[in-house]
């Protein structure tokens, strides 16, 4: 029956652990990031359902939530690139403990792997920060709206000055 696993020491058993580890600190900040993409989207949602009912100004409610749609997709592009970028830093870990476990350098594979998991969250990263412009260029919109509308001029009681 052939042996798959080398027989090694300790300290390179413990090196092949610290070798796996390191990727899972990318794979704690993907998790941190997935994390986030869904509470925007959640917010987004929300925004979406209290739009639905009003009725007020039908053309500034459809513009509103056609930027909600698209906020919506680029946090979905975002989610699916974080999720990407996890699977391949999980590969990576899979792969360093392969490689050793059967005595085989996979070093390509790996720069590919983890490559990939560096790229996927960069793509990530950038599609949550088209979505952060929109929600602010739509923040900046209606706060302009606001400051259009006429103010009405408050008194304090019993003051006698117009």
């Amino acid at each position: 029956m052939p042996v798959l696993m080398n027989v090694m020491s300790l300290e390179e058993a413990a090196h092949v652990v610290q070798l796996a580890l390191t990727p899972v600190f990318l794979l704690s900040g993907i998790a941190a990031l997935l994390n986030v993409f869904a509470t925007r989207l959640a917010r987004v949602a929300d925004q979406t359902y209290a739009l639905s009912g009003e009725t007020s100004d039908p053309e500034e409610r459809e513009r509103r939530l056609r930027v909600l749609r698209t906020r919506s997709h680029a946090l979905d592009i975002a989610v699916v690139l974080a999720a990407l970028g996890g699977v391949a830093t999980c590969c990576t870990v899979l792969l360093l403990f392969l490689g050793e476990v059967l005595g085989r350098g996979a070093a390509t594979t790996l720069f590919v792997t983890f490559g990939g998991a560096v790229v996927f969250t960069m793509g990530a990263l950038a599609a949550y920060v088209v979505e952060m412009l929109l929600a602010a260029r739509g923040l900046r919109r209606i706060g302009t709206l606001i400051l259009s509308l006429p103010h009405p001029t408050f008194h304090r009681p019993g003051d006698s000055s117009p």
